[in-house]
């Protein structure tokens, strides 16, 4: 199962993948993100591609390994971490 820290890096940084254009609110946040909080508001019911293994299970079984979607994942999120410090 995915780790998430649940920092909400990636739910402000949409804009990045095409994937999630329509849930972009116009600044490339999602609109269902909290902006006081951190947190999803339709968490229990967000959007298939938003949940990790069951997006893999859906989308990416095919394409790759669960331990390389995963290490993808992580990655991006290395890589969200380090630009919100420069």
């Amino acid at each position: 199962m995915f780790k998430c820290e649940k920092c909400g890096l990636c739910c402000q940084s949409i804009s990045f993948s095409e994937l999630y254009s329509h849930l972009d609110d116009g600044t490339g946040v999602c609109k269902h993100f909290d902006r006081d909080t951190s947190l999803c508001t339709i968490y229990h019911n967000r959007p298939l591609i938003c949940r990790v293994d069951d997006a893999y299970e859906a989308f990416f079984q095919d394409e790759m390994t669960t331990e390389q979607y995963y290490e993808m994942n992580y990655a991006a999120c290395r890589k969200l971490r380090r630009q919100r410090r420069v």
